[in-house]
């Protein structure tokens, strides 16, 4: 893989003049998430960069530290060993053996590349960098990245976190628990609250509600939480190991979601036109997808 490239990014897919591919892949060399309105990456993205990146940094030793923020700039990790890179969420823990983390998160403009040495950096101008790590055989670039911090406590920067929804130990009934204890919230936002269960993000709460024909603006307490969670946790854990995030089943292009990204096109089960508007207020108003008869309201 000499002279290859790897990134991983929050890039939307309607953003082609910055690389993004069409809806629903992740481009090039990018694992990026889809959503067009969701300010971070959905929790499979953040989970396929930590593989990726503890494939290449895992086991060795530093040989190259370069922290372009001001609060470490004077930090060097040389010569410590990267024991493995984890996904939390919509977290990244880089954790190194002085028993210090690396935390970082994408958000909506972050970005690791991974490069081989020697190999020229394509991930954006110079002062975008944030953190360089090499190791002998890679180098890996983190771009844009707007968390960039070293911790001895990983709980003080994701202990807040609801089950993480794609691990193997994930929690049903502690989400479900979570989720339950603000009943007159509306379900949609209550999805998407990291506190709740976290991993969840636009493209996946909108199409678990479709599959599960609950309208994303009915109170928590109408709905039965555990199976709209699992069906949640499904969709996500199928898309972890390969670059595409296709709900339906379908890699076609413009096939690989039921309600997600479709406004005013028909439902792929009953044909009525998919729904579109924003839920939530601002900063935080998310655009939502749902179709009008297959997820009723709850007064009817």
């Amino acid at each position: 893989m000499s002279g290859a490239r790897f990134a991983v990014t929050a890039a939307r897919p309607s953003d082609a003049g910055r690389g993004a591919g069409r809806p629903g892949q992740r481009p090039h060399w990018v694992l990026s998430g889809t959503e067009e309105e969701e300010q971070v990456p959905e929790g499979d993205t953040v989970w396929l960069a930590g593989r990726r990146l503890h494939e290449a940094l895992a086991g060795k030793e530093l040989v190259l530290s370069d922290f372009r923020v001001p609060q470490l700039a004077t930090v060097s990790l040389v010569g410590e060993t990267v024991l493995e890179v984890a996904s939390v969420g919509k977290h990244l823990l880089t954790r190194l053996s002085s028993g210090r983390s690396l935390h970082t998160h994408f958000r909506m403009d972050g970005t690791w590349h991974l490069y081989s040495p020697g190999s020229p950096w394509r991930g954006g101008p110079d002062h975008e960098v944030r953190v360089v790590l090499g190791v002998a055989d890679r180098v890996a670039v983190g771009y844009r990245l707007p968390v960039v911090e070293l911790v001895t406590d990983e709980s003080s920067v994701v202990g807040h976190l609801g089950p993480d929804i794609v691990t193997e130990g994930f929690d049903p009934s502690e989400a479900v628990r979570r989720l339950a204890a603000d009943p007159d919230r509306e379900i949609g936002m209550a999805l998407l609250d990291q506190r709740a269960v976290a991993g969840i993000g636009n493209l996946y709460r909108l199409e678990a509600l479709f599959l599960r024909g609950v309208n994303p603006w009915a109170p928590v307490s109408s709905v039965d939480l555990e199976p709209l969670v699992q069906v949640a946790r499904k969709l996500m854990r199928a898309n972890l190991r390969h670059a595409q995030q296709s709900t339906t089943g379908s890699m076609r292009r413009g096939e690989e979601h039921w309600v997600f990204e479709r406004p005013r096109k028909p439902c792929r089960r009953c044909g009525t036109r998919i729904s579109v508007a924003d839920q939530g207020e601002p900063p935080r108003a998310r655009i939502t997808y749902w179709c009008p008869r297959c997820q009723p309201s709850v007064a009817g």
